[in-house]
Protein backbone atom coordinates (compact mmCIF):
# COMPACT_ATOMS: atom_id res chain seq x y z
CA UNK A 1 0.00 0.00 0.00
CA UNK A 2 0.86 3.30 -0.50
CA UNK A 3 1.03 4.16 3.44
CA UNK A 4 4.30 1.67 3.37
CA UNK A 5 6.13 3.36 1.04
CA UNK A 6 8.08 5.63 3.47
CA UNK A 7 11.61 3.73 2.84
CA UNK A 8 14.75 5.54 5.13
CA UNK A 9 16.60 1.85 5.60
CA UNK A 10 17.69 1.18 2.31
CA UNK A 11 19.49 3.41 -0.27
CA UNK A 12 17.93 5.39 -2.89
CA UNK A 13 18.96 3.69 -6.66
CA UNK A 14 18.85 7.00 -8.11
CA UNK A 15 20.04 9.97 -5.95
CA UNK A 16 20.94 13.13 -6.37
CA UNK A 17 24.21 14.64 -6.19
CA UNK A 18 25.46 17.75 -5.11
CA UNK A 19 28.45 18.61 -7.14
CA UNK A 20 31.22 21.11 -5.54
CA UNK A 21 31.58 24.71 -6.82
CA UNK A 22 27.68 25.17 -7.64
CA UNK A 23 26.65 28.67 -7.26
CA UNK A 24 24.91 29.80 -4.23
CA UNK A 25 21.79 31.38 -3.16
CA UNK A 26 20.54 32.87 -0.07
CA UNK A 27 16.44 31.57 -1.03
CA UNK A 28 15.36 30.44 -3.99
CA UNK A 29 11.56 30.80 -5.08
CA UNK A 30 9.52 28.96 -7.00
CA UNK A 31 6.69 30.08 -9.07
CA UNK A 32 4.05 28.31 -11.10
CA UNK A 33 2.97 31.31 -13.58
CA UNK A 34 5.06 31.69 -16.82
CA UNK A 35 3.39 35.38 -16.87
CA UNK A 36 5.48 35.93 -13.68
CA UNK A 37 8.53 34.30 -15.43
CA UNK A 38 8.44 36.58 -17.90
CA UNK A 39 7.73 39.44 -15.99
CA UNK A 40 10.56 39.12 -13.80
CA UNK A 41 12.98 38.79 -16.68
CA UNK A 42 11.82 41.75 -18.26
CA UNK A 43 11.69 43.84 -15.07
CA UNK A 44 14.62 42.71 -12.91
CA UNK A 45 18.58 42.13 -13.95
CA UNK A 46 18.10 38.36 -13.87
CA UNK A 47 21.35 36.11 -14.53
CA UNK A 48 21.02 32.76 -15.34
CA UNK A 49 23.02 30.36 -13.28
CA UNK A 50 22.19 27.05 -13.66
CA UNK A 51 19.48 24.75 -16.10
CA UNK A 52 17.43 21.75 -14.74
CA UNK A 53 16.48 19.16 -17.25
CA UNK A 54 14.25 17.04 -18.46
CA UNK A 55 12.11 15.34 -20.66
CA UNK A 56 9.53 17.63 -21.61
CA UNK A 57 12.15 20.98 -22.05
CA UNK A 58 14.56 22.76 -20.16
CA UNK A 59 14.03 24.70 -16.85
CA UNK A 60 16.18 28.04 -16.52
CA UNK A 61 17.73 28.66 -13.37
CA UNK A 62 17.83 32.58 -12.24
CA UNK A 63 19.46 35.05 -9.79
CA UNK A 64 18.46 38.29 -8.76
CA UNK A 65 20.43 40.24 -6.55
CA UNK A 66 17.38 42.19 -4.25
CA UNK A 67 18.30 44.34 -1.12
CA UNK A 68 21.66 42.60 -1.02
CA UNK A 69 20.31 39.12 -1.31
CA UNK A 70 21.33 36.37 -3.90
CA UNK A 71 17.49 35.21 -4.87
CA UNK A 72 17.50 32.37 -6.97
CA UNK A 73 13.94 31.37 -8.58
CA UNK A 74 12.59 29.47 -11.16
CA UNK A 75 9.04 28.46 -13.04
CA UNK A 76 8.04 24.65 -11.55
CA UNK A 77 5.57 22.08 -13.15
CA UNK A 78 2.19 22.17 -11.51
CA UNK A 79 1.31 18.61 -9.29
CA UNK A 80 3.75 17.27 -6.61
CA UNK A 81 6.13 14.72 -8.62
CA UNK A 82 7.11 16.98 -11.41
CA UNK A 83 7.67 19.65 -8.51
CA UNK A 84 9.61 17.82 -6.25
CA UNK A 85 11.82 16.26 -8.82
CA UNK A 86 12.95 20.01 -9.79
CA UNK A 87 13.09 20.64 -6.15
CA UNK A 88 16.00 17.77 -5.75
CA UNK A 89 17.10 18.69 -9.35
CA UNK A 90 17.63 22.48 -8.14
CA UNK A 91 19.08 21.36 -4.56
CA UNK A 92 21.89 19.34 -6.14
CA UNK A 93 22.93 22.19 -8.91
CA UNK A 94 22.28 25.70 -6.47
CA UNK A 95 23.08 25.83 -2.92
CA UNK A 96 20.33 26.69 -0.68
CA UNK A 97 18.90 26.37 2.44
CA UNK A 98 15.71 27.87 1.96
CA UNK A 99 12.73 27.67 -0.47
CA UNK A 100 9.97 29.67 -0.94
CA UNK A 101 7.12 28.24 -3.35
CA UNK A 102 3.77 30.42 -3.74
CA UNK A 103 0.94 29.94 -5.73
CA UNK A 104 -2.85 29.58 -6.54
CA UNK A 105 -5.19 27.57 -4.92
CA UNK A 106 -8.84 26.54 -4.82
CA UNK A 107 -10.93 28.02 -2.46
CA UNK A 108 -13.33 25.87 0.65
CA UNK A 109 -14.56 29.08 2.26
CA UNK A 110 -16.62 31.78 0.66
CA UNK A 111 -16.09 34.15 2.91
CA UNK A 112 -12.15 34.42 1.60
CA UNK A 113 -11.55 36.45 -0.64
CA UNK A 114 -10.47 36.44 -4.04
CA UNK A 115 -6.56 36.84 -4.22
CA UNK A 116 -6.42 36.84 -0.61
CA UNK A 117 -3.00 35.56 1.11
CA UNK A 118 -3.29 31.59 2.54
CA UNK A 119 -0.90 30.85 4.49
CA UNK A 120 -0.64 26.90 5.37
CA UNK A 121 -0.52 25.40 8.37
CA UNK A 122 -0.95 21.65 7.70
CA UNK A 123 -1.32 19.96 4.43
CA UNK A 124 -3.72 16.80 3.61
CA UNK A 125 -1.75 14.18 1.98
CA UNK A 126 -4.20 13.16 -0.80
CA UNK A 127 -1.17 12.40 -3.18
CA UNK A 128 1.73 9.86 -3.50
CA UNK A 129 4.85 11.38 -3.13
CA UNK A 130 4.82 12.39 0.28
CA UNK A 131 4.78 8.39 0.94
CA UNK A 132 8.19 8.43 0.05
CA UNK A 133 9.52 11.13 2.01
CA UNK A 134 7.86 10.87 5.19
CA UNK A 135 5.97 9.00 7.29
CA UNK A 136 2.54 7.95 6.55
CA UNK A 137 0.11 10.31 8.05
CA UNK A 138 -3.00 12.31 6.78
CA UNK A 139 -1.37 15.07 7.32
CA UNK A 140 2.38 17.46 7.27
CA UNK A 141 2.79 20.36 9.19
CA UNK A 142 3.73 22.88 7.37
CA UNK A 143 6.34 24.00 10.44
CA UNK A 144 7.52 27.72 9.05
CA UNK A 145 3.59 28.75 8.33
CA UNK A 146 4.18 30.73 11.82
CA UNK A 147 7.50 32.83 9.99
CA UNK A 148 5.46 33.60 6.54
CA UNK A 149 2.55 34.72 8.86
CA UNK A 150 5.17 37.24 11.26
CA UNK A 151 6.24 38.49 7.54
CA UNK A 152 2.71 39.08 6.42
CA UNK A 153 1.73 40.87 9.59
CA UNK A 154 5.11 42.95 9.35
CA UNK A 155 4.13 43.85 6.03
CA UNK A 156 0.39 44.80 6.61
CA UNK A 157 -1.25 42.39 3.92
CA UNK A 158 -4.25 40.62 5.35
CA UNK A 159 -3.46 37.10 5.47
CA UNK A 160 -5.46 33.71 7.16
CA UNK A 161 -3.84 30.61 8.51
CA UNK A 162 -5.54 27.66 8.01
CA UNK A 163 -5.52 24.26 6.67
CA UNK A 164 -4.94 23.46 3.05
CA UNK A 165 -6.13 19.94 0.77
CA UNK A 166 -3.30 18.60 -1.03
CA UNK A 167 -4.60 16.66 -4.09
CA UNK A 168 -3.09 14.91 -7.35
CA UNK A 169 -6.39 14.91 -8.92
CA UNK A 170 -7.58 18.34 -9.44
CA UNK A 171 -10.77 16.78 -11.87
CA UNK A 172 -11.38 14.69 -9.27
CA UNK A 173 -12.45 16.85 -6.07
CA UNK A 174 -15.54 15.94 -5.28
CA UNK A 175 -18.54 17.62 -3.56
CA UNK A 176 -18.36 14.72 -1.05
CA UNK A 177 -14.26 15.06 -0.44
CA UNK A 178 -14.74 18.69 -0.23
CA UNK A 179 -17.18 18.53 2.61
CA UNK A 180 -15.14 16.10 4.51
CA UNK A 181 -11.92 18.74 3.70
CA UNK A 182 -13.99 21.27 4.91
CA UNK A 183 -15.36 19.65 7.71
CA UNK A 184 -11.57 19.10 9.02
CA UNK A 185 -10.61 22.61 8.55
CA UNK A 186 -9.23 22.86 5.63
CA UNK A 187 -9.72 25.86 3.58
CA UNK A 188 -7.94 25.81 0.13
CA UNK A 189 -7.10 23.40 -2.06
CA UNK A 190 -4.02 22.99 -4.26
CA UNK A 191 -1.61 20.19 -5.54
CA UNK A 192 2.11 20.31 -3.89
CA UNK A 193 1.92 21.99 -0.94
CA UNK A 194 2.45 18.33 1.05
CA UNK A 195 4.49 16.96 -1.69
CA UNK A 196 7.14 20.09 -1.02
CA UNK A 197 7.15 20.18 2.24
CA UNK A 198 8.04 16.43 2.74
CA UNK A 199 10.93 16.59 0.36
CA UNK A 200 12.56 20.04 1.90
CA UNK A 201 11.73 18.17 5.28
CA UNK A 202 13.97 14.90 3.97
CA UNK A 203 16.55 17.47 2.83
CA UNK A 204 17.14 19.28 5.53
CA UNK A 205 15.78 22.34 3.78
CA UNK A 206 13.40 25.22 5.21
CA UNK A 207 10.55 25.66 3.36
CA UNK A 208 7.90 28.72 2.80
CA UNK A 209 4.85 28.66 1.36
CA UNK A 210 1.86 30.98 1.04
CA UNK A 211 -0.87 30.84 -1.36
CA UNK A 212 -3.33 33.43 -3.54
CA UNK A 213 -7.26 32.43 -2.85
CA UNK A 214 -8.51 31.74 -6.05
CA UNK A 215 -11.55 29.49 -7.91
CA UNK A 216 -14.43 29.14 -5.21
CA UNK A 217 -15.46 25.28 -4.46
CA UNK A 218 -17.84 26.73 -1.37
CA UNK A 219 -20.97 27.87 -3.46
CA UNK A 220 -23.47 25.87 -5.22
CA UNK A 221 -21.81 25.42 -8.30
CA UNK A 222 -18.07 26.00 -8.85
CA UNK A 223 -17.09 29.59 -9.22
CA UNK A 224 -13.97 30.81 -11.24
CA UNK A 225 -13.73 33.91 -10.06
CA UNK A 226 -11.78 35.03 -12.80
CA UNK A 227 -13.80 38.62 -13.59
CA UNK A 228 -10.65 40.58 -12.56
CA UNK A 229 -8.26 39.06 -15.08
CA UNK A 230 -4.72 38.67 -13.63
CA UNK A 231 -5.28 41.28 -10.85
CA UNK A 232 -5.29 39.16 -7.71
CA UNK A 233 -4.71 35.92 -9.56
CA UNK A 234 -1.63 33.62 -9.49
CA UNK A 235 -0.45 35.92 -12.60
CA UNK A 236 -0.70 38.77 -10.37
CA UNK A 237 3.43 40.12 -10.09
CA UNK A 238 2.56 41.01 -6.87
CA UNK A 239 2.80 37.97 -5.38
CA UNK A 240 6.36 37.36 -6.28
CA UNK A 241 7.11 41.28 -5.27
CA UNK A 242 5.85 39.45 -1.77
CA UNK A 243 8.31 36.67 -1.91
CA UNK A 244 11.20 38.70 -2.46
CA UNK A 245 10.71 40.68 0.55
CA UNK A 246 9.70 37.43 2.60
CA UNK A 247 12.86 35.51 1.09
CA UNK A 248 14.83 38.86 2.95
CA UNK A 249 12.91 38.84 6.05
CA UNK A 250 13.69 34.72 6.10
CA UNK A 251 17.27 34.97 4.58
CA UNK A 252 19.33 35.83 8.02
CA UNK A 253 16.64 33.12 10.24
CA UNK A 254 19.09 30.35 11.75
CA UNK A 255 18.10 26.57 10.42
CA UNK A 256 16.19 24.76 12.49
Amino acid sequence: MITDSFDNQTEAIIEPQRNAGIPSVDVMIITFSYIIEEYIKEHFNCTQIETLFSATGLTPVYQIDYKGKKIGFYKTYIGGPGAVGLVEEALSKVDTDKIIMFGGSGCLDKDIARGKIVIPTEAYRDEGTSYHYAPAADYITLKNSHVVADFMKQAGIPYVLGKTWTTDAIYRETRGNFEKRKQDGCIAVEMECASVQAVCDFRGVEFYNFLKSGDLLDAPEWDPRSELGNNGSQHDPRYFMMALDLACFVSDKPIR
